[in-house]
């Protein structure tokens, strides 16, 4: 698995989640105080947007990285709950970075020499 999955899971992960704090923000100015409905809605599609394209990312990574079908569910729903996608953003990233790292490192074994021709 490339690092640039990760990558881009992480930073959608992060935009979600400070788009729906914004959100929760906004809902509270419109429905509390009766101001801002004008940047609710703004805001609230801009999150629209954002979460489709974390479900994607989040759903390759998913994929890449073999997780069963509860799991994967979870990290979806993430980007829905104020708060939440910050922990299991963090929690994800500790848990695929040891298989970047694995799939980063060469084969262990001995090395072959190839300055002669094979069957030299």
């Amino acid at each position: 698995m490339k690092q640039s999955v990760l990558t881009r899971y992480r930073v959608m992960a992060y935009l979600t989640a400070v788009m729906l704090l914004v959100l929760s923000t906004c809902m509270v100015f419109k429905y509390g105080f009766d101001m801002g409905e004008g940047v609710t809605f703004v805001v609230s599609q801009t999150h629209g947007l954002l979460y489709i394209i974390y479900l994607i990312f989040a759903f390759d990574l998913g994929q890449k990285a073999r997780w069963p079908v509860g799991k994967l569910l979870w990290v979806l729903l993430s980007g829905t709950i104020p708060f939440v996608a910050f922990f299991v953003e963090r929690r994800i990233t500790a848990e695929i970075r040891p298989l970047i790292e694995g799939a980063e490192q060469p084969p262990a074994g001995p090395e072959r020499e190839t300055s002669q021709p094979v069957g030299a």
